[in-house]
């Protein structure tokens, strides 16, 4: 009697400690953390009702934080770019698993370079023509629209280091270069057109400040990444959880709208980083076929390493 009322309490305490596993949802630094969290806790909140699991926000600072944190078990489920979901593939045992899906069915957004209205700068010929008395507000080297992608179409493919190329250069997040532009605290910047939608309604009197001098080619929309690490059971109620949600529920629709003009999410796995990794790994070659410190021999081993890379993602 005694045994079997033991086995019983064990086995309420095992379910009971399933049914309340923390998940730790992580968030990019795209924006302040207080308006994140007011777009997104409604979602966390249907989450919790649904799957029955303990899900809590979690903020960090830059990407980094939110890579480390999944890499040390500290974040469970993340919403990322897809630069940094890549690092989180790599280095922390993540897989993507969902992608956002725009309210009107586009599954993708633009990176831009910003300036304040009143700057005489018109395109990137103006930019590069005086970047030495400008200063650049980067992204943060872990987003894809803010850091990779006009990495690569904007400065590698012109053979340019902003580094070296401006006055002075500083990494910021979306928010705060936009801002910084609209407040002419810096004369040109990074950010994506996902932001400055955000900006214009929360904003408008700062949108009307900023100038787009040049967009990217189409950007995939930002994928869902999660840990490898936890149970198969609650990879399924995730997944199901985010595959269905505001399909047809009207405040569920409000909702997504509201984070970032969302009709809902669906399926997807890593391959969803495949161009992402191409560009990062073209951006490299760039770099090293520039490298005047390393030898000829070093330099075309380096080149044909890369050269199997990018063939192996074909």
């Amino acid at each position: 009697m005694f045994k079997t009322t033991l086995s019983a309490l064990a086995l309420g305490l095992s379910l009971s400690s399933a049914m309340a596993q923390d998940i730790n949802f992580g968030f990019i630094s795209t924006e302040a953390s207080q308006n994140l969290k007011a777009d997104w806790q409604p979602l966390l909140d249907d989450m919790e009702k649904q799957t029955g699991l303990k899900v809590k926000a979690f903020f960090a600072s830059d990407y980094a934080g939110i890579i480390e944190g999944m890499r040390f078990n500290k974040v469970q489920l993340a919403w990322m770019g897809n630069k940094s979901a890549m690092e989180a593939v790599d280095r922390s045992n993540g897989e993507v698993f969902a992608q956002m899906v725009n309210a009107d069915g586009s599954q993708g957004y633009y990176s831009h370079l910003i300036v304040h209205k009143d700057s005489p700068i018109k395109g990137l010929d103006d930019v590069f023509k005086n970047a030495k008395n400008l200063s650049f507000g980067n992204g943060d080297p872990n987003s894809t629209s803010g850091f990779l992608v006009p990495g690569f179409y904007v400065f590698a493919q012109n053979k340019v280091d902003p580094k070296t190329a401006f006055k002075v250069v500083r990494n910021a997040n979306h928010e705060t270069n936009a801002l910084a532009v609209a407040n002419k605290q810096v004369d040109v910047a990074t950010n994506n057109s996902e932001n400055l939608e955000k900006i214009r309604e929360r904003q408008p009197e700062k949108f009307k400040d900023i100038k787009v001098v040049w967009t990217s080619p189409l950007i995939a929309l930002d994928p869902l990444v999660m840990s490898k690490n936890l149970p198969e059971a609650t990879k399924l109620k995730v997944k199901n959880f985010f595959y269905n949600y505001a399909k047809t529920d009207a405040r569920e629709k409000e909702i997504v709208m509201k984070i970032s003009k969302l009709s809902g999410f669906k399926a997807s796995t890593n391959d969803q980083l495949k161009p992402i990794r191409q560009l990062d790994l073209f951006g490299k070659r760039t770099k090293l076929e520039a490298d005047t410190m390393l030898s000829e021999a070093d330099k075309k081993t380096k080149l044909a390493e890369i050269d199997q890379q990018l063939a192996a993602l074909k």
